[in-house]
C-alpha cells in the first residue's frame, strides 16, 4: 500500500489529472446507471445502456467541462478540505441541472427519460465523487481510521507519541489535521474549558474537562500536551501551565496570535512553552505616536545591531518606515545575520527603505561621526555594550573603554552631528550596581546626564576648546533582564534539560526581572520619544522572578520531576553554585524615590543625582588614565567616587592586565 501511495503521489501533474478525470467519467456513468436502476428496478440492468445510450455519452461531456472550468482538478488531494467539497457540490449540481435541460429537450415519446432520474443522477454523483475524493485523502495521510478512535476495531499502536490538544477551537483543529498529515505524533485526545462541548466527540477525539486530565492520561496514555490556544491571554495561559504542571507529561505550544496572523509561523509550527507565559503578564498596547515620532521618515541609526537589543530594535523600526536604518555593528557575523533577515522582509513587504550596514566600533569616535554626518542621522538608538556580569567583571579594561567611552563617544559624535534624538539602552544593574558593568552602565547614564544639562559644551578630548552647540536630546531606558538574550538563564536551562541537568541556579533566594525582548524594544522607542533631555525612563517589570522556581516550571512542563532530597528518584536535579562576581541576590530600578508617572502606564520617570560636565570630564580623564596604567585600586575608587551606591563585593582584577603584571615580576 505504501509503494502504491508513493506512486500515486510521485505522479506527474498531467498524469494525476488525467486518472481523475478517467474515475470521474466512469462514476459518472456508474452514477447514472444506479440512478435507472434504482427508478427501474434490478430487473432493467441492461436495459438504461441500450435505451439511452445518448444520455450515457451527454453525462460526462456536460459534466467533466465545468468541473475543469469550477477548478475540482486544482485542488490537491492530500489537502482536500470544506472549500474543495463545496466546489464539488456546485459542480455536481449545474451537470445535474444542465442534463436535466437536455433530457427535456431532446427526449421523445419512444425514450421517455422519467424526471427522479435527473434527481437520483445528482445524489448520487455528490455521494461517489465527493467520497471518493474523501477517501483518497484519508489514504494519501496513511491512515484510514486517524479520525475514527471510537469507532469499534479500529483503534491501532502505530508507534507514535501520543499527544492532547488543550484548545478545541479552530487553532486546535488545525494542529490536529496538521499532525495527521505529518504522521510525527498521534493526536488522541482534546482539552477544552468549554463545558458545552467536554465529553464530546470533534475530529474523532474526545474533549475532556481540565479536571479530568488524570482520566485522559490513564485511557489514552498522552505523554505530551500541545497549547493550542494562540489568542488567550498571558495571565489565563499562565493559569493553564500552573495547573499542567503537576501532571507528568511535556507541555509545549503552538505560536502566539499575533506570529500567526503576520504569517511568520504556521500552526503546527510547535514549540517550547514561552517562558513569557510563566510571568503571566500581558503587554500594554503601545501608543503609535509615540512610536513613529522619532522613527517615522527618518533616518535611523542602532548601534550594537547585532545584539539580542539591537535586533530587535532594529526589527520594530523597519515596521515604523523610516527613510534609512543604519545598522552599526562590531561583529561581522551579527551585522550579516541581522542585514539578511531584514533584506528579505524589505523585499517581501515591498517597503522602499535603505538598509546601511556598518562595521566598525563605538570605540571610534571619527567613524561614528563621519557616518552620523554622512546620512545625516536624525535618532540614535544605542545599544552597544557588553551586558555579562561575570564576563565584564574579570575584563575590566574593555568593560570601560566599551561601555563607558563607547557611549562618550557616540553621545558626542551625535552632539557634533546636530542628531536630534539619542537614545541610550540601560539597565536595573546600574543601580546601586555590585559589578563592573553595572557601575560602567551607570556612568553612561551620568555622561548623558551630564552632556543634556549644557547648551554649548567643550568635548571630551577636544583639544582646541571650542564650544559645540547641543542640539540633540538625550534620553536613557533603564530595565531588567530580557527573556531569550545572549547569556540569559532561559537558553542555559533549556540545554541543560535536554542534556539531563542538573539545572545551575547561584542561590536559593535569587530573584530578577524579565521582560520580552520585543516588549522592551517597543518600551524603549516609546520612551525615547518622551522628556525633554537628561531624563531617566524606568520600565516596569511587574514582580520579580525567583530564578529557582522558574527553574522547577521549566522543569515540570518538560515532563520530568525534580530531585531533591524530598525527592531523590527525581528526572533533573537542581544545584546551587553560588554567586558569581558582582552579582546581586536581587535588581532595583530606582537609585531614589523620586519618579514621576508619564502618559504611557509601563514607562516612569526618575529624578536622580547627575554630575556636572566639567567633574564628568575631569573622572573620565582619571579613570582612562588609571585603565591604562592597569591601576585598578584607583579604578575602585574613581568608580566610588562616581557612581552613587556602587560597593564591589571583592577586589576587582583585570585578567589579562594582572597575567601582564606577574609576568613583569621578578
Amino acid at each position: 500500500m505504501d509503494k502504491i501511495r508513493a506512486y500515486l503521489v510521485g505522479m506527474s501533474r498531467r498524469q494525476k489529472r488525467f486518472l481523475q478525470v478517467a474515475t470521474d467519467i466512469l462514476l459518472i456513468w456508474f452514477a447514472l446507471w444506479m440512478a435507472f436502476v434504482i427508478r427501474l428496478g434490478i430487473d432493467e440492468l441492461s436495459n438504461p445502456f441500450v435505451v439511452h445510450l445518448w444520455l450515457f455519452l451527454s453525462a460526462p461531456v456536460i459534466a467533466i467541462p465545468l468541473f475543469v472550468r469550477l477548478g475540482m482538478y486544482r485542488a490537491v488531494m492530500r489537502y482536500f478540505g470544506n472549500d474543495a467539497l463545496i466546489t464539488i457540490i456546485k459542480a455536481v449540481t449545474l451537470s445535474a441541472l444542465v442534463l436535466a435541460l437536455a433530457v427535456y429537450v431532446y427526449s421523445n415519446h419512444q425514450t421517455v427519460v422519467p424526471r427522479s432520474i435527473v434527481f437520483n443522477y445528482w445524489w448520487l454523483s455528490m455521494v461517489m465523487i465527493g467520497g471518493l475524493r474523501l477517501a483518497m485523502r484519508q489514504y494519501f495521510l496513511g491512515d484510514w481510521f486517524a479520525a475514527a478512535q471510537h469507532v469499534p476495531f479500529t483503534s491501532r499502536e502505530d508507534g507514535l507519541p501520543k499527544v492532547a490538544i488543550y484548545g478545541a477551537g479552530a487553532a486546535g483543529n488545525q494542529l490536529v489535521a496538521a499532525l495527521r498529515m505529518g504522521r510525527l505524533m498521534r493526536p488522541v485526545a482534546f482539552i477544552d474549558d468549554d463545558a458545552s462541548i467536554s465529553d464530546r466527540v470533534i475530529s474523532g477525539l474526545q474533549v475532556y474537562k481540565p479536571k479530568n486530565i488524570q482520566r485522559m492520561i490513564d485511557e489514552t496514555g498522552v505523554g505530551e500536551v500541545l497549547l493550542a490556544i494562540p489568542s488567550c491571554s498571558r495571565a489565563r495561559r499562565r493559569e493553564i501551565l500552573s495547573y499542567l504542571e503537576r501532571f507528568p507529561f511535556h507541555v509545549r505550544s503552538v505560536p502566539g496570535f499575533m506570529d500567526l496572523a503576520s504569517g511568520l509561523v504556521k500552526v503546527d509550527d510547535i514549540q517550547e512553552v514561552d517562558i513569557a507565559d510563566l510571568l503571566g503578564r500581558d503587554s500594554v498596547p503601545p501608543q503609535e505616536d509615540l512610536l513613529a515620532h522619532c522613527i517615522k521618515g527618518q533616518v535611523v541609526m542602532v548601534t550594537g545591531a547585532g545584539g539580542s537589543i539591537g535586533s530587535e530594535l532594529c526589527r520594530q523600526i523597519l515596521s515604523l518606515g523610516p527613510t534609512s536604518l543604519i545598522l552599526f555593528d562590531h561583529s561581522e557575523f551579527n551585522l550579516y545575520s541581522i542585514l539578511s533577515e531584514l533584506e528579505q522582509r524589505v523585499i517581501r513587504e515591498s517597503r522602499s527603505i535603505k538598509l546601511l550596514p556598518i562595521l566598525g566600533s563605538v570605540r571610534n569616535q571619527e567613524k561614528l561621526l563621519d557616518v552620523m554626518k554622512r546620512w545625516s542621522v536624525v535618532t540614535v538608538y544605542h545599544a552597544a555594550a557588553y551586558k555579562h556580569v561575570p564576563m565584564v567583571e574579570h575584563n575590566i579594561a574593555e568593560g570601560i573603554l566599551n561601555n563607558v567611552i563607547g557611549t562618550l563617544n557616540t553621545a558626542q559624535a551625535a552632539l557634533e552631528a546636530g542628531v536630534a534624538n539619542f537614545v541610550l539602552i540601560s539597565t536595573d544593574k546600574a543601580v546601586r550596581p555590585t559589578n563592573i558593568m553595572g557601575s560602567t552602565k551607570r556612568l553612561a547614564e551620568l555622561t548623558l546626564q551630564a552632556l543634556s544639562k549644557e547648551v554649548a559644551p567643550v568635548l571630551f578630548g577636544d583639544s582646541s576648546n571650542v564650544s559645540r552647540v547641543n542640539k540633540t536630546r538625550f534620553t536613557m531606558v533603564r530595565f531588567g533582564n530580557v527573556l531569550g538574550s545572549s547569556g540569559s538563564v532561559i537558553p542555559l536551562f533549556y540545554k541543560q534539560i535536554k542534556s539531563g541537568g542538573p539545572l545551575t541556579v547561584t542561590h536559593p533566594k535569587i530573584t530578577r526581572y524579565f521582560m520580552t525582548i520585543p516588549e522592551a524594544a517597543q518600551l524603549v522607542i516609546q520612551a525615547g520619544s518622551m522628556g525633554m533631555g537628561g531624563d531617566v525612563f524606568v520600565l516596569d517589570m511587574g514582580e520579580p522572578v525567583k530564578i529557582v522556581e522558574l527553574a522547577e516550571k521549566m522543569i515540570h512542563l518538560s515532563g520530568l520531576s525534580v530531585s531533591s532530597d524530598k525527592n531523590p528518584h527525581g528526572d533533573i536535579a537542581i544545584e546551587f553554585t553560588g554567586l558569581r562576581p558582582g552579582e546581586k541576590l536581587y535588581e532595583e530600578l530606582l537609585i531614589g524615590d523620586d519618579v514621576v508617572a508619564t502618559r504611557h502606564p509601563m514607562i516612569m520617570s526618575a529624578n536622580e543625582d547627575y554630575l556636572s560636565w566639567e567633574t564628568l570630564k575631569n573622572k573620565l580623564s582619571e579613570l582612562i588614565s588609571a585603565v591604562n596604567n592597569d591601576n585598578y585600586l584607583l579604578v575602585r575608587q574613581l568608580l566610588r567616587e562616581s557612581v552613587s551606591g556602587y560597593s564591589p563585593d571583592g577586589e576587582i582584577v583585570d585578567w589579562v592586565h594582572e597575567q601582564q603584571r606577574r609576568r613583569r615580576e621578578p
